[in-house]
């Protein structure tokens, strides 16, 4: 039985790959989506617990992804970690006003990555 559905948004295939292998590993169910229009559409249909967001993305960006699933009843209280490239502090003060509950910048570690997602699921 999975611990938890989490929703992985990246458009890098290898991203995508070592995250699904990471969380899998641990027992949760892994959605992946590849752009920010389909990770709107996932998090709807799915429900994931928590959603993990590249801002980098084709077709609409991390932070409009974000904004739109903070101001959406339906997955407003999914809670969202940013993971990208992009880390000035304006970079991060962009992802809190998107509503973003937490940012972690490439390159990451896939077992912190999940220890922040394990912290973010037991409150």
């Amino acid at each position: 039985m999975a611990r938890a559905k989490v929703l992985v948004v990246d458009d890098e295939e290898y991203i995508q790959h070592i995250l699904n292998f990471s969380f899998g590993a641990e027992g949760y169910e892994v959605i992946t989506a590849g752009n920010g229009e389909e990770a709107i559409a996932k998090a709807k249909a799915e429900k994931p617990d928590v959603i993990v967001l590249d801002i980098m993305l084709p077709k609409m960006d991390g932070y409009e992804a974000c904004k739109r699933l903070k101001s959406d009843p339906q997955t407003k209280g999914i809670p969202i970690i940013l993971l990208t490239a992009k880390g000035r502090e304006a970079d991060r003060k962009l992802g809190s006003q998107a509503g973003a509950d937490d940012y972690v910048v490439k390159p990451f570690s896939p077992g912190r990555l999940i220890e922040r997602v394990e912290g973010m699921l037991k409150r």
